[in-house]
């Protein structure tokens, strides 16, 4: 796959509709983010995120809850594996399409697939529809996680974009403080079928108010090769799709108790997931090249270690140390805040020309200190179950101040016409590692005799990631031309 363009062969620029773009003495007098030219695409952006950042929250409070009504503890992972993967698709596809037509039909049909993945989930009767309808979800996510990103890099100048990875932080502040406490106050009082009921009127109005301020927002040309020049398998989509089934083998293979079967499918899982993985991920990707290469590895490490232990925090208080879905999702929103105020704090340090690359290496040893203080609440009995929310909320801080330097460093590399494929890559290396996580996790929890040191391994694991990325983090910084 050729990277650095878009498939129609002319150059790429970026345009506002009717107007060029504004000269920098323009551009300083339009102000901050929520400024006369920005204000209502600030808003669209936060609105957007804010709406799956309730999704994601919401659900994964009252996740371990819906398998076991569904029957299915068994394969736990699957629950946020599928839609993962599916958010793999959506990343790709949604940012090629917005790097041709611009962002606003992509963040469309995510918000129409994300609510259908809701409508469905809602009525699913058996763990099977249910993790259908997380894929559909899947789909939607990936699409408007990848625009949020993507109209920052087209919309906004250079000075303006650690602000407003801050504030794509902060859109989470709202969901992160109602969205857990609620969902899991709902399930627990009504049933879990009201948390995706009661998000569908919430994505109308968010696509209401979110979509008429990308319209405006347009891109034309490209220098690459038209989609005829590449096989199926090597364009976006069909790598796309070909990642997603060859993780999911991989996934499901780990499940199975026949040893002969296991060993097969995982070997065509992988077989299929690593040249796939090469076709859709930036040159460099793989082996961590420096500069966007690297860029992507780093942000596959960073949310390796958060997603994936988050997504065991709630099973792990309620089925370990026997805390309601309610208290459980408080360590949720004690992350999600402190990922906020990471942020925030990294903007700042942004500002005065603070190194990045030692704000992202900070932040990994941060959010591997969370890790641990998280590990050793779930399994030990004689720590005080505050100590797991108090660990969340140390890990929250680290992923705040690694994800926002890490990004805005990666990002600033990056000529404009690749701003679109870029974000898709750094989104589908975010999907992609909390799915493998998730999944390998489950896997472990399902076939370990011992549930408390299966769920040791995991935090295990993802602790090992974050100390990874503290060692790969010097190579966001291209070497000079």
């Amino acid at each position: 796959m050729k990277h650095g363009a878009d498939e129609t062969g002319t150059p790429d620029r970026d345009v506002r509709e009717g107007a060029p773009a504004p000269p920098p003495e323009a551009d300083r007098a339009a102000g901050g983010v929520f400024g006369g030219p920005y204000r209502a695409l600030t808003a669209g952006v936060l609105l957007s995120v804010g709406l799956v950042a309730l999704e994601s929250l919401g659900v994964a409070t009252v996740l371990p809850g819906i398998a076991a009504d569904l029957g299915g503890l068994g394969a736990y992972g699957w629950g946020l594996s599928a839609l993962m993967l599916a958010n793999v698709i959506g990343t790709v596809v949604a940012g090629r399409a917005a790097d041709r037509r611009g962002p606003a039909g992509p963040m469309a049909w995510g918000m129409l697939l994300l609510a259908a993945g809701c409508a469905v989930a809602g009525a699913a009767p058996t763990w099977l529809l249910f993790l259908a309808s997380r894929f559909l979800q899947g789909l939607g996510v990936g699409a408007v996680m990848a625009m949020a990103y993507t109209v920052i890099g087209l919309a906004y100048p250079e000075r303006l974009r650690a602000r407003m990875y801050a504030l794509l932080s902060s859109a989470w502040t709202i969901p992160s403080l109602v969205g857990p406490a609620t969902t899991g106050a709902l399930a627990e009082r009504t049933t879990w079928r009201w948390v995706f009921l009661l998000i569908l009127p919430i994505i109308a109005v968010a696509a209401a108010l979110g979509l008429p301020p990308l319209r405006g927002l347009r891109r034309s040309g490209g220098t690459g090769a038209p989609p005829a020049a590449l096989p199926w398998w090597r364009r976006p989509l069909g790598g796309a799709v070909l990642l997603t089934v060859g993780t999911g083998v991989l996934l499901q293979a780990l499940l199975l108790t026949d040893t002969v079967a296991l060993i097969v499918l995982a070997a065509v899982g992988v077989l299929v997931t690593v040249p796939s993985l090469r076709w859709v991920a930036p040159p460099g990707t793989l082996g961590a090249r420096r500069g966007l290469g690297a860029g992507v590895a780093v942000r596959a490490l960073l949310c390796g270690a958060y997603f994936g232990t988050e997504a065991f925090l709630p099973l792990g208080l309620q089925e370990s140390r026997g805390m309601t879905a309610t208290a459980s999702g408080l360590g949720l929103s004690a992350g999600a805040i402190t990922w906020v105020a990471g942020s925030a704090l990294q903007a700042r340090r942004d500002a005065r020309g603070a190194g990045r690359t030692a704000a992202t290496v900070t932040g990994f040893a941060v959010l591997a200190v969370g890790v641990a203080l998280i590990a050793v609440t779930v399994m030990s009995g004689a720590v005080p179950v505050w100590t797991a929310l108090l660990g969340w909320a140390v890990g929250g801080l680290g992923m705040g101040i690694g994800f926002n330097a890490s990004t805005t460093e990666t990002l600033r590399q990056v000529p404009a016409e690749r701003q679109g494929e870029a974000s898709g890559a750094l989104q589908l290396a975010q999907t992609f590692a909390t799915a493998l996580i998730a999944g390998l996790g489950g896997a472990a929890i399902a076939f370990g005799d011992d549930r408390d040191s299966s769920m040791l391994g995991v935090f295990v694991l993802t602790g090992l990631l974050a100390v990874g990325g503290m060692l790969l983090a010097h190579r966001l910084r291209a070497e000079p031309a």
